[in-house]
């Protein structure tokens, strides 16, 4: 095929990939939920071959789908179907082109793996405070495209708030150099916020400055039992007080979620010697001394047990005990990956109600039903699993009746996992008419002719 020789022209016949059983992965998402096949896949070594790539696809009308690890939940990194398209695989780049300790700064290319971005921070004495499940296999730029969120928003912020510049191949083939890592720059519109969370429907990402933060030197980390998710809420109001800016993760897991990953993972115990019907994760993290932080910690978790704002807790005695504990929570999607899922968000203050009120209305549709919820409870996001996995064949039913309970709190039907294919159609429920407008113009605007990864959020 003429477009296959072209493209070898560029990448190295090496990187043009044909065969059904090299390209299967790439076609078809993690969950296996979306599969489509494409021309090829094509791997770049650089952005110069990236935008070499945009530039034959533009002119033989064919659209490309980028993708990093393709580690996403909303089937926004495989192909659509829809039409010509060609996966455009950013794994080859992954150099970290520059790190500033002294600016706080690293430049990365878009396919550098999480994991491998957090270790070059650490070795530097520094911290990328992004962390999320997949860390040893997503890439930077699928996180920035999609926003991704992770343990450590409560404190740090989402991908979005990690990024101080950006290098973008546009949809016409040439390149915005917004590598700047400033973190004052009042010269008009902050376009690097137009391509974060775009799910690269508007341009692709090739490399990030990325923000770095002192490496905390102690650490602390506790289990806690309560009775409902409102003492949840009143729990980290308490911790944030006596606390501050040190508690940098708040995850709520429910008893049935734990049941779960105890039942799956054999070498995971129970952290407490008796059930409760919730669990609280609290991270900490701070300069000093680690017997100082671990102090703090108890004082104030004394104090709120006195209060009545808990039940029980332990604080892990060592940095063994404290990976032990976040296995618990990390294990959890694995747990229970057969059922109907759903990431949502709404006003912190909001998520005892949101569950409640979602889990009276299932009950009411579908007797007997399981709420599998866990989740970011410190930001407001919660991961609202359904079961049993019979319902999957009724998942429409579920996903009205939870996305409506969300949009009457006033809350979004994708927190972090972006809209994909997954969203795209249900988020005009959900969106004002002149959001998706806007939406629909930008996109216009930058890519006129519908290249960039179609079928995807729009």
């Amino acid at each position: 095929m003429e477009l296959h020789a072209l493209l070898r022209d560029i990448v190295g016949a090496a990187n043009v990939l044909t065969d059904p059983q090299d390209t299967a992965p790439y076609f078809t998402d993690w969950r296996k939920q979306y599969s489509a096949a494409a021309e090829c896949v094509v791997r770049p070594a650089s952005t110069a071959e990236v935008a070499r790539v945009v530039a034959l696809c533009a002119r033989e009308n064919v659209a490309l789908v980028p993708q990093g690890g393709n580690t996403g939940l909303s089937g926004g990194s495989v192909p659509s179907g829809s039409r010509r398209e060609i996966v455009l695989s950013l794994s080859r780049m992954s150099r970290i082109r520059q790190l500033d300790a002294l600016n706080d700064t690293m430049t990365v290319e878009a396919g550098c793996v999480l994991a491998a971005v957090q270790k070059a921070a650490d070795d530097a004495g520094r911290l990328f405070a992004l962390s999320l499940a997949a860390e040893g296999s997503c890439q930077i730029g699928g996180n920035l495209s999609t926003n991704a969120g992770g343990v450590n928003v409560l404190r740090y912020g989402t991908a979005r708030d990690q990024v101080l510049g950006l290098e973008v191949v546009l949809p016409d083939a040439r390149v915005w150099n917004g590598l700047r890592g400033l973190r004052k720059d009042n010269t008009g519109y902050d376009l690097k916020q137009l391509f974060l969370g775009a799910e690269g429907t508007l341009g692709i990402i090739t490399a990030a400055v990325l923000r770095l933060h002192p490496r905390p030197t102690a650490t602390a980390t506790a289990w806690i039992a309560l009775d409902s998710p409102r003492r949840a809420v009143e729990l980290l109001a308490l911790l944030r007080e006596r606390l501050g800016e040190r508690l940098s993760a708040f995850e709520l897991v429910s008893r049935n979620c734990l049941e779960a990953v105890l039942f799956l993972s054999k070498d995971l115990q129970d952290p407490l010697a008796s059930p409760y019907s919730w669990y609280v994760l609290a991270d900490l993290a701070d300069s000093g001394e680690q017997g100082v932080l671990h102090e703090h910690l108890e004082r104030a978790l004394l104090e709120c047990a006195e209060r009545g704002a808990l039940r029980d807790a332990v604080l892990a005695q060592s940095g063994e005990q404290a990976r032990a504990l976040w296995r618990l929570r990390e294990t959890i999607p694995e747990a229970q990956f057969a059922n109907v899922k759903h990431d949502v968000s709404v006003p912190v203050s909001k998520t005892p109600e949101l569950i409640e009120r979602a889990g009276a209305a299932l009950e009411s549709a579908f007797p007997g039903v399981r709420p599998y919820v866990f989740g970011h409870v410190g930001d407001g996001n919660l991961h609202y699993n359904v079961g049993p996995e019979a319902l999957i064949a009724q998942r429409e039913a579920v996903n009205r009746i939870v996305y409506d309970a969300v949009a009457s709190l006033g809350g979004s039907i994708s927190a972090e996992h972006g809209l994909g294919q997954l969203k795209r159609d249900e988020i005009r429920r959900h969106k004002d008419p002149l959001e998706l407008e806007l939406m629909r113009t930008l996109k216009r605007a930058l890519d006129p002719k519908g290249l960039m990864n179609p079928g995807k959020l729009l």
